[in-house]
């Protein structure tokens, strides 16, 4: 009897103990953390039973104090993927025996210190009204083309997805773009220069693309798919296409020092699981990592998946560690370009 009654306590601090744990979950924000919250972390706690708090944007100079301090606020966070690498030294390193899941995604995307939960792309965007249909723009090459394409330009603000734009519109083919060289480096920093004088902005938020383009301050955009996606939802004038995109994932890792380490590790392998990555197809904006349940989307559902095969075959794949490398080495000579 004595050891029933220890077992019920157990059992009843247990769950006291769950239900009081609260999990930071921290992202970009816009389309992207509504997805993620309500579509794989929300889930989640509610089958475990603790409570979410969401938080953004990402800051990766807020996480870095964090962890120095001893005193991490957030457990899981949404990175760019070559935080994965950058960051190495923030992060725990992930114990896959928490994220069985894991085994059914393609091996690049995951590393040892983090996963990638869902999928987006750095596409080719434009205002519909300066380029109607049937005269838009598919290709980074039309994007370089400011003759038969005019208008002023958006561009990511660091070297970081210009790489391999510049390289895609020089003609370079996918299977060359990486790894990282230093002539390549130049040849990508000549091709941005030769566009500069057309570039109105460069853009550090995921919402300015959209929003530029909606307004017609901006005739064509580098933009993040999601982000476009959301707007066109609202029947704004832009459009996007995958013809040519650099696709990548939202990386999903755990600062160092986390007292919930393992419950994030859980979370993660929740967000990989059949159920949670099929739930992203009806968001039609980020799509789900997981390949099989990418083929289970609707044809009207795939057009917008970055994993569906039909998309993905005419993408380039982001290499984010190969990214992680030229964004710090040629960082002197990309500021340099700029302000030249």
């Amino acid at each position: 009897m004595l050891a029933g009654s220890t077992a019920a306590a157990l059992a009843a601090f247990t769950a006291r103990a769950r239900a009081a744990t609260t999990l930071t979950f921290c992202s970009w924000g816009g389309a992207l953390s509504d997805l993620e919250k309500s579509a794989l972390v929300d889930p989640f706690a509610k089958q475990k039973g603790f409570d979410v708090v969401g938080v953004s944007p990402t800051n990766y100079a807020k996480l870095k104090a964090m962890v120095e301090s001893g005193k991490p606020e957030w457990d899981l966070v949404d990175t760019g993927g070559r935080f994965i690498w950058q960051g190495a030294d923030l992060l725990e390193t992930l114990d896959m025996s928490l994220i069985p899941n894991a085994k059914a995604l393609d091996p690049g995307w995951m590393a040892t210190k983090g996963i990638f939960s869902s999928t987006g792309a750095t596409v080719i965007a434009w205002n519909t009204k300066a380029f109607p249909e049937g005269k838009a723009p598919q290709s980074w090459k039309d994007f370089w083309d400011v003759k038969n394409f005019p208008g002023p330009r958006g561009l990511y603000k660091p070297f970081y997805y210009n790489y391999e734009a510049a390289l895609l519109a020089a003609g370079v083919v996918h299977k060359d773009i990486y790894p990282i060289t230093d002539a390549k480096a130049k040849m990508a920093m000549g091709k941005i220069a030769e566009l500069k004088p057309h570039v109105k902005v460069s853009w550090s938020a995921g919402a300015q693309p959209p929003q530029f383009l909606s307004s017609g301050e901006l005739a064509m955009s580098s933009a993040w798919s999601g982000r476009v996606l959301a707007m066109m939802k609202e029947s704004a004038p832009a459009a996007m296409t995958y013809a040519d995109g650099i696709a990548w994932g939202n990386a999903w890792v755990v600062p160092k020092g986390t007292p919930n380490a393992r419950l994030a590790m859980e979370a993660i392998n929740y967000a990989l699981s059949p159920e949670a990555q099929e739930r992203l197809l009806d968001f039609g904006t980020y799509g789900p990592v997981l390949g099989a349940a990418a083929a289970k989307g609707t044809p009207e559902q795939r057009e917008l998946l970055v994993t569906a095969p039909e998309n993905t075959s005419r993408m380039l794949i982001l290499n984010e560690e190969q990214a992680a490398l030229y964004s710090a080495k040629y960082e002197n000579d990309w500021q340099r370009m700029q302000l030249g």
